[in-house]
């Protein structure tokens, strides 16, 4: 009789522990789905602000966009990838993880500068952050770099990026997963060696040979985005060529 009193209450917990894991799945479902979707509104409300001339230049209103979030620094796109976003940078790398363009909070987060990096020219290695979300929204599609429809298509090697000073492209040189860790997000070189030696070994890490040469005269673009519940990290690096 006691054995049956405590597996009917065993049983009766586990049925509790399930309901209750289920509601909390469910609610972070909706959470997840409702954020997602305010971000496509507003993606799709900054569109009118990023716009192309007959020469197929594009053309960014920074004035209306700042007017909006005085956080705005810059447009990137990534070829072959969704990746086609407003930059936000602000004085800390945690903000935008969990707030929108509006500054609203929301999990998916926004497309954001490092806040340690200038922004005005000198950066030798300029890095970008976004959200890996199952949707493919922010930087869910930067995974696509890794399979070889992505690598081997020579159209899909470049980025754009664009601030108030103007337009530039960059060429992919390396790409990789990587255990989360700090250092392919280093910025500060004291020597030219030490930024050899640093494109030396983030090179080495490339699962596809681009055949670009790149060295201390050189700015690098860095995007980064979790893979694998957080703990790995999907990276991209391109050279500044003009």
């Amino acid at each position: 009789m006691k054995k049956e009193k405590v597996f009917k209450f065993l049983y009766k917990l586990i049925i509790l522990i399930f309901i209750i894991l289920l509601a909390y799945s469910l609610y972070h479902i909706f959470i997840w789905k409702n954020d997602n979707n305010k971000n496509k509104v507003i993606k799709e409300n900054l569109e009118k602000y990023i716009t192309r001339d007959k020469d197929k230049k594009y053309n960014i209103d920074f004035k209306k966009l700042k007017e909006k979030n005085n956080d705005t620094v810059g447009y990137i796109k990534v070829y072959g990838t969704n990746i086609d976003y407003i930059v936000v940078k602000t004085n800390d790398n945690s903000y935008y993880l969990n707030h929108n363009f509006n500054k609203e909070k929301n999990i998916s987060g926004w497309i954001f500068a490092d806040y340690e990096n200038k922004l005005d020219g000198t950066d030798k290695n300029l890095i970008i952050y976004g959200h890996n979300t199952a949707d493919d929204s922010m930087f869910g599609s930067l995974k696509n770099i890794l399979s070889e429809d992505w690598y081997l298509n020579k159209n899909n090697h470049k980025v754009l990026y664009i601030d108030e000073k103007g337009s530039y492209i960059y060429e992919v040189f390396s790409i990789y997963k990587i255990d989360n860790e700090e250092y392919y997000l280093k910025k500060v070189f004291n020597t030219d060696n030490d930024f050899n030696d640093f494109i030396k070994k983030i090179k080495d890490r490339s699962i596809y040979d681009f055949g670009i040469n790149v060295d201390e005269n050189d700015n690098i673009l860095t995007l980064s985005s979790c893979a694998n519940l957080g703990k790995k990290r999907v990276v991209l690096h391109a050279r500044k060529i003009k």
